[in-house]
């Protein structure tokens, strides 16, 4: 078995360790061609292939540009998460039972991502319909962490995140339906903002939901990449039953009121150095002249188990319905065991206590709001701990210790999916082991300006870690 290694393109060449605002100044000056940077982009993506298997759909030779010049992000190169239709390209939602044919139109949302500019090169790998929390599977080979190739890049995002974090693309559509956009951001050194309920056009998955707990989003390098995105799509639509957001440049002269929380919605017991992250960023930010305030988990104590009611009836749904609802070849026989796991957990009993835990779940909305009667923004961790080696959390291992596992790591983020308020996570420390440890901030519905702000102040205070640098010139938690 070969050694874990850290793996990453950043060379001289077109992309060089630019981020994507500045890739799409530089296109737009003239001073760089967006064919230059889609090849650069393109030798990476294969440089990085056999190590990272981060796509699940290549798209080299016939790549999906933006029409016209238009977009703040025009000409920069990326990938959309395999679960969103794009037309020309199959979607097979990161699962074994799934043959999909080329989509023959665009989902509801990918003409929205579009409208930022970008090209799209390929489809990002994700575990089976976003159930995990690591881009492990069934019966093919894992997508690994680039810091470390011996441990998880989270999910579901994790193929997006693996090609960020590595260099191959400054920029990769995420979307989050339980933390999916902020645990590979937490686990590869990345900022992954989960926007607020209906920032943006809603993917065609959130139709069936009978609680809409999915947002569109990116993950990325820098703070202002993130920012120019959603303000690159502001332009193309904008909800009006949301505050507009604006491009957000840099950080705000505010003061604010920080709430910490450090424990957990399902009982998980963080780890050292996840809590030396939060208490290091809790310093930082009175630093920066905020007042920072420990207190309670603002929701019923059986938030947890609520919580994996309804995500078992999302596999029941998919498991059961899929051929009609995701895609006419699902093969429910070729299902993982994260998957039937969950469809059983459901069909033995679990749909009994359903209708009860989703009221409990909308109610949560309310106790989550009353937050921010008395704070603007909760300070926490993203997961319990350091991102596990690869096989912790794969679908083979057996379903009863699985989600155990899984709720032991998976403790902070799907409060803010359910309440469907925003919450970013940032690269704030490195563990002892060189791997990432990200921290989350979130705040009342509809203020990601408050987030991208105070991202910002942090990002200038105290600069990620790059996986380009030695472990010894990083911050460590």
């Amino acid at each position: 078995m070969t050694a874990p290694t850290r793996v990453h393109t950043f060379t001289d060449d077109a992309l060089a360790d630019h981020d994507a605002v500045e890739l799409a100044r530089l296109i737009r000056t003239g001073e760089l061609s967006a064919a230059e940077a889609e090849a650069a982009a393109v030798a990476r993506m294969r440089q990085v292939a056999p190590a990272l298997r981060a796509l699940a759909y290549e798209a080299y030779d016939a790549p999906r540009r933006a029409d016209g010049d238009g977009g703040l992000l025009h000409g920069v190169p990326t990938v959309l998460k395999d679960n969103t239709h794009l037309r020309g390209m199959p979607t097979n939602h990161g699962s074994d039972a799934i043959r999909a044919l080329p989509a023959k139109r665009d989902g509801r949302y990918t003409e929205q991502f579009l409208s930022a500019g970008v090209t799209v090169l390929g489809k990002s790998r994700m575990p089976e319909f976003g159930f995990n929390a690591s881009t492990e599977f069934r019966s093919a080979p894992p997508t690994p962490n680039p810091w470390n190739t011996g441990h998880s890049v989270g999910a579901s995002s994790g193929g997006s995140a693996a090609l960020v974090a590595a260099g191959a693309v400054p920029i990769a559509h995420a979307n989050d339906g339980g933390g999916s956009i902020r645990i590979p951001a937490a686990a590869a050194g990345l900022v992954g903002l989960k926007p607020s309920r209906g920032r943006h056009i809603a993917g065609d998955t959130t139709r069936t939901l009978p609680i809409d707990i999915i947002s569109e989003g990116v993950v990325t390098r820098t703070v202002r990449d993130t920012a120019t995105f959603h303000a690159a799509l502001e332009r193309s639509w904008r909800n009006p039953a949301l505050p507009p957001l604006g491009l957000v440049e840099g950080p705000a002269r505010r003061r604010l009121r920080v709430a910490m929380i450090v424990e957990s919605v399902t009982d998980a017991v963080v780890d050292t150095q996840t809590k030396a992250a939060i208490e290091r960023t809790a310093t930082l930010l009175e630093e920066q002249g905020h007042s920072v305030e420990p207190i309670s988990i603002p929701v019923d104590a059986r938030f947890g188990d609520d919580f994996v009611r309804y995500w078992s009836m999302l596999a029941f749904l998919a498991g059961n319905l899929g051929r009609l609802t995701i895609d006419p070849s699902l093969d429910a026989s070729l299902l993982d065991g994260l998957t039937n796991g969950l469809r059983r957990r459901f069909t033995s009993g679990g749909w009994r206590a359903t209708p009860a835990a989703l009221l409990r779940l909308r109610g949560a909305t309310a106790a989550y709001a009353s937050v921010f009667d008395h704070h603007d923004v909760i300070l926490c961790p993203v997961v319990a701990g350091v991102t596990p080696p690869l096989g912790e959390l794969s679908p083979t291992v057996p379903f009863d210790e699985l989600i155990e596992r899984l709720l032991r790591h998976v403790a902070f983020t799907p409060l803010q999916n359910v309440s469907g308020a925003p919450a970013i996570s940032l690269p704030m420390a490195l563990s002892e082991e060189g791997l990432p440890i990200g921290v989350q901030l979130s705040a009342a519905y509809g203020d990601e300006r408050t987030l991208l702000e105070l991202a910002y102040a942090l990002e200038e205070q105290s600069p990620w870690p790059r996986i380009q640098d030695r472990i010894q010139d990083q911050p460590t938690g």
